[in-house]
């Protein structure tokens, strides 16, 4: 397989520091963008090795943008050898709201350590970020935007506008009245086409889409991406201004919950990734999905047990049982993914329930006629028994339709009642279908003994 671009540069970092090349390190470090040098840093095994490429990063603020792009795990390898006074160094040339993630992934002690070694006003703005649930609009948000009160004037407006070298991203002006609460929005492109005496509350829209501190941060994104937006503001119970969120972290927040979902709907999660996991840590965390399916499969082992007799009266029953229970599993998961992302994007409101319903059924009930009346027939004329045929086929149509419908239902109830959707998909669905397309093929068979012998 051919290596790819970035392999090269990760192999000659490696190259150059067991030979101990750092002035050749730095040279290439210099060249490179902030998230490049922290995508090698994270692939770096050696935590001293990674303390050694940060290192060499020369401007404080290109330092800042590097650490805020690693890995929560790579991060704190690096701050585990590092003096409080140099994070804080670092620290100080992030927006608060990367501050706060960076400053939550901490332990405890060390926070609370870095916290106070801030200048009190950044600090304020931090602890004041962290009361915020980790994945919530005040989670995610940035308190550092900009605003101006409704009686402001386009001319004064502009000239405040040019002093706000603090604000984070003005893609808006958000217009507050002098409570402090969100009243209305300007483009930037309003306030250069008016007069200059004209009063902000004259030409700014009132109907003004805004999200609370408290929602959670896929629905901010969900809002987002349906109107198209650059940033949207964070208001609190009593509709005051308190922050906004930029696009840049609405998608981090889209890949964040996609990865996230991911991972659930295969039973692990995404700390397996980080190569400095170790392996008794990854094995602890995968076993939570593995062992749904191992007490799936003693479950399905017990009902082998309580059918045994009809297997054995008919040993061709046995041919067919990892089909049954394979095509039921994997048509119960095609349908719980579709639902479950569907849900994750709103493309599928819980108002939709019947209608998906609908449609999984139908295409549940399609599929189990194909697939059953194809294992039907090569039953039929393997073992020359007709009755064995209409056997395996029914059960493979119910057994697929049934999983069509579990796949379908499962993530729905699941959200109606608050729970994360995507857990339903993977090790539980399938196990769940894998054991119903068993229990209904060989009941079936059961039932029909004295036709099939």
């Amino acid at each position: 397989m051919a290596l790819t671009k970035y392999d090269i540069v990760l192999d000659t970092f490696r190259r150059l520091l067991r030979r101990g090349a750092i002035a050749n390190i730095s040279k290439i470090v210099d060249k490179m963008h902030p998230a490049d040098v922290a995508k090698v840093i994270r692939h770096l095994a050696l935590g001293a090795e990674k303390r050694t490429i940060l290192d060499l990063v020369r401007e404080a603020k290109t330092k800042a943008d590097v650490i805020s792009e690693i890995d929560a795990t790579s991060r704190n390898e690096i701050f585990s050898e590092m003096p409080s006074s140099d994070i804080v160094a670092i620290l100080k040339d992030l927006p608060s709201d990367d501050v706060a993630d960076i400053v939550g992934d901490m332990h405890e002690d060390k926070a609370k350590e870095i916290l106070n070694m801030m200048k009190e006003e950044d600090s304020e703005e931090v602890e004041g970020l962290l009361r915020y649930p980790e994945e919530t609009a005040g989670g995610i948000m940035t308190p550092d935007f900009f605003s101006l009160t409704e009686d402001t004037t386009a001319q004064e407006a502009i000239a405040k506008l040019q002093q706000a070298s603090d604000a984070e991203m003005v893609f808006y002006i958000y217009v507050t009245d002098k409570e402090g609460k969100l009243v209305g929005v300007i483009s930037l492109r309003q306030i250069l086409i008016v007069p200059p005496n004209t009063p902000l509350k004259k030409i700014m829209t009132v109907d003004v889409l805004s999200v609370n501190a408290e929602m959670d941060q896929e629905e901010v994104a969900r809002m987002v991406a349906r109107y198209n937006l650059l940033a949207i503001p964070v208001v609190d119970k009593e509709n005051r201004l308190v922050g906004i969120i930029t696009v840049d972290d609405i998608v981090d927040v889209i890949r964040e919950e996609a990865t996230e979902d991911i991972h659930k709907m295969a039973g692990t999660t995404e700390e397996e990734t980080m190569f400095g996991t170790s392996t008794i840590n990854t094995a602890k965390f995968r076993i939570r999905g593995n062992l749904t399916y191992l007490l799936g499969g003693i479950i399905a082992s017990f009902f082998l047990w309580i059918f045994r007799f009809a297997i054995q009266e008919v040993i061709a029953l046995a041919s067919f049982l990892p089909v049954i229970t394979t095509m039921g599993g994997n048509i119960g998961l095609q349908s719980s993914t579709i639902v479950v992302r569907g849900l994750a994007t709103g493309r599928i409101e819980l108002s939709d329930v019947w209608k998906v319903f609908s449609k999984e059924l139908r295409v549940g009930s399609f599929m189990g006629i194909i697939c059953g009346g194809i294992v039907g027939i090569i039953a039929r004329f393997w073992h020359g028994n007709v009755m064995l045929g209409i056997v395996v086929g029914v059960s493979m149509f119910v057994g697929i339709t049934v999983a069509a419908i579990m796949g379908t239902l499962i993530p729905i109830i699941l959200k109606s009642l608050n729970r994360d959707p995507a857990v339903s998909s993977g090790p539980f669905v399938t196990t769940a279908n894998d054991i119903t397309g068993l229990v209904i093929y060989l009941s079936l068979a059961n039932y029909l003994l004295n036709y099939l012998r």
